[in-house]
């Protein structure tokens, strides 16, 4: 997976963010970094991206985030509400640095797939504090392209919101 792929989307959200003097938190887990990794690759990201979080195990979620152990018990580490959390964590924890966050949870395979959460479901969240928004997608191929189309569709997300209102 070749991180120049993400760079049109990663300048877009760049101009953006640095247009509102805005910051950029990341919480991942199936990405295992690879947000924070592309957003770091462009000269000049330090004024903008202010800090990730790789919390790739249940524990890492609830002790560098603050999830709740009984909301990850109740949803699954793979839901909606573990990805909202997972923003609300990673602004809360930025000490206010931070004033917009991603989270991304999900499957990529090959294994760890369960009854309604197949290989490729991603739950994707983003926004700030009082206004996340999340969206389930369910993506196709293997490991290396389920995490690459799940780094594309945060950075799309990341870049409309940094430029709406």
């Amino acid at each position: 997976m070749e991180l120049l792929n993400f760079a049109p989307a990663v300048e877009r959200l760049a101009l953006a963010l640095g247009a509102r003097g805005e910051r950029l938190a990341a919480a991942e887990s199936c990405t295992g970094g690879l947000i924070a990794a592309a957003c770091t690759a462009r000269a000049g990201s330090s004024d903008w991206f202010e800090r990730g979080f790789v919390t790739y195990s249940n524990e890492a979620k609830t002790e560098l985030l603050g999830v709740p152990a009984a909301l990850i018990g109740a949803h699954g580490a793979v839901s909606e509400e573990v990805a909202r959390a997972m923003v609300a964590g990673a602004l809360v924890h930025s000490h206010a640095r931070a004033t917009l966050a991603v989270a991304v949870t999900g499957i990529a395979g090959p294994g760890g797939a369960v009854p309604g959460k197949p290989v490729g479901t991603v739950w994707l969240a983003w926004g700030r504090a009082g206004a996340v928004q999340a969206e389930r997608l369910q993506l196709p191929g293997d490991r290396d392209a389920v995490r690459g189309a799940t780094v594309a569709a945060a950075l799309q997300r990341l870049a409309e919101a940094a430029e709406s209102p």
